[in-house]
């Protein structure tokens, strides 16, 4: 390393002057020890699987189990009634805290359908203290199950027992909820059976053949067909469909 010295005389002069230091090499400290490792010490790790428990799980499968086709032709007593039979009537508001899920309060639903009618309607649709109806077909006017949106409406009519109904027209709803919950065919009529026919009529419904017969008048009638909503009440609803049809998959246990 050079150092400078600056002279202060009348003619100043600058001397360099070199100094050198010494030179530290890099060495290991006296006190650090470090352990020599024999290969032969070292071994190698091996792994060995632990044994396995199947555990029970569910599977999915895309396909629902094959079933024999139900019947198509439905055959009772039926149960007439007039225009615009609203959900109110079929089953009132306060039934509505019912689950339909639970077995026990199904049952119950089908002993409040159609409790809601006028006293006018001196026969009632289902006998006290009874769950099921004697009806199991009930014939009515124009704009049946008008009123809210409640999927109580044909749900009601199921568990009491009720295979169809024939009706001049439908609100809406109540086909599309019928259609999707599969508890009752909402079949319609070309012209009002509801002015022919009276409570306790036995009567047939034959799906194949859209027709309706009365046995009592030995009159028939012309239905129109059920189309592609038959399929889908058919198999119980549409989530019971789309199991069948592939469309989502089923749950089955192994």
């Amino acid at each position: 390393m050079a150092a400078i010295s600056l002279s202060l005389s009348p003619n100043p002069s600058f001397t360099t002057t070199t100094t050198h230091k010494p030179s530290h090499a890099l060495s290991t400290p006296t006190f650090l020890k470090f352990p020599t490792v024999s290969p032969s010490t070292i071994k190698s790790l091996t792994y060995a699987p632990l044994p396995q428990t199947p555990t029970p799980r569910a599977t999915f499968s895309t396909r629902a189990a094959a079933s024999p086709t139900p019947s198509t032709t439905f055959h009772g007593l039926c149960y007439v009634l007039d225009d615009n039979i609203d959900t109110d009537q079929i089953i009132p508001a306060e039934y509505l805290t019912l689950v339909p899920s639970n077995p026990s309060e199904y049952e119950k639903l089908g002993s409040y359908a159609l409790c809601g009618l006028p006293d006018a309607h001196s026969t009632r649709f289902v006998d006290p203290g009874k769950t099921k109806s004697k009806y199991s077909i009930i014939i009515a006017g124009a704009n049946f199950g008008c009123g809210s949106s409640r999927e109580h409406a044909p749900v009601a009519l199921g568990a009491a027992g009720v295979a169809a109904v024939v009706v001049e027209s439908y609100a809406r709803i109540f086909f599309r909820n019928s259609v999707a919950t599969g508890e009752v065919y909402p079949l319609e009529s070309e012209v009002r059976v509801c002015e022919e026919c009276k409570t306790g009529d036995v009567v047939s419904i034959e799906l194949s053949e859209s027709r309706l017969i009365n046995h009592t008048t030995g009159k028939e009638y012309t239905l129109k067909p059920i189309g592609d909503a038959g399929p889908v009440i058919r198999a119980g609803g549409i989530f019971a469909y789309a199991r069948e049809a592939g469309m989502i998959p089923t749950l089955t246990s192994s």
